[in-house]
């Protein structure tokens, strides 16, 4: 009885992982690691940085940090442990650039998709309708349309310049306007102006649900970093005494920081994880 308990547990075990869903080639996780940080730059509207420099400030940063920390403290445990979080600073500050560039965006994609539709409504053509958005479209994203309709006359390649602007843009919305408009330019058709009012209508009622989804979630959020936070500003504040510096300078005490820190990031990322909503994925990227 036993052994066919343990069996049914195995498949069922089996059977549950065979269900999840599957990493393909083209998702953000599986991208070459210089790429994903490049595409962290373009999302947080960071632009001419490469990844090579954003890890020359991650090591200025760290590299302050530690100076910093070392001045005031005198323990090289203690601010070997701050120049980590220096060093992961400029990630978390792109990271939050990103989810605030992503938050505006939600509100302004509707706009730009009903301007789209009054473009095409009015007879103008793709080319030009996604140009005149460089000078009537929403100030935020007027410079990739802009650079669009300057490369359009200069080449007279839509196809190619509609794949820039979406490296330009670096958006999931993005890319299924421009997807709707090149199966639009290669296959024709009279229904692309009801289909742009169908995605502004579901633009916007996406927009709201999840704005009210952030608001809720935010208390939360907030308190568990507060939490992750708070046992290092403690460790900041004891460094002030002389007892303390020797006791983290000794190999139990540099065991005790890393423990600490590996305790603190493995919350940290589960609280993350548990947290996060569902995020649109550049799956036509």
């Amino acid at each position: 009885m036993g052994a066919l308990l343990g069996l049914t547990l195995g498949v069922g075990l089996l059977l549950v992982w065979r269900s999840g869903s599957r990493r393909g080639v083209s998702r953000p996780s599986s991208r070459h690691w210089s790429e994903r940080r490049t595409l962290l730059l373009r999302q947080a509207g960071v632009g001419g940085v490469g990844s090579g420099q954003l890890l020359a400030v991650q090591g200025g940063s760290a590299g302050a940090a530690f100076v910093i920390v070392l001045l005031a403290t005198a323990s090289t445990s203690i601010a070997a442990c701050f120049s980590v979080f220096g060093f992961a600073a400029p990630i978390a500050m792109l990271s939050r650039l990103r989810r605030r560039r992503t938050t505006e965006l939600r509100e302004i994609w509707p706009e730009i998709v009903d301007n789209l539709a009054s473009a095409v409504r009015a007879g103008l053509s793709l080319p030009a309708a996604l140009s005149s958005l460089g000078t009537r479209g929403p100030e935020q994203l007027r410079a990739p349309f802009a650079r669009f309709g300057s490369r359009y006359r200069t080449s007279g390649r839509f196809m190619h310049c509609l794949d820039m602007l979406k490296d330009d843009l670096a958006d999931p919305v993005a890319d299924r306007i421009c997807e709707t408009l090149r199966v639009a330019r290669e296959v024709g058709g009279t229904d692309l102006g009801r289909v742009l009012r169908t995605l502004s209508t579901f633009l916007r009622e996406d927009a709201r649900t999840r704005a009210e989804l952030e608001t809720r979630q935010g208390w939360t959020v907030n308190a568990a970093r507060l939490a992750v936070a708070a046992p290092w500003a403690v460790l900041l504040l004891l460094a002030t005494q002389q007892t303390t510096l020797e006791a983290y300078d000794s190999p139990t005490g540099v065991g005790l920081l890393v423990g600490g820190g590996v305790v603190c990031l493995v919350a940290y990322r589960l609280m993350l994880r548990i947290g996060r909503l569902p995020e649109e994925r550049r799956v036509l990227a």
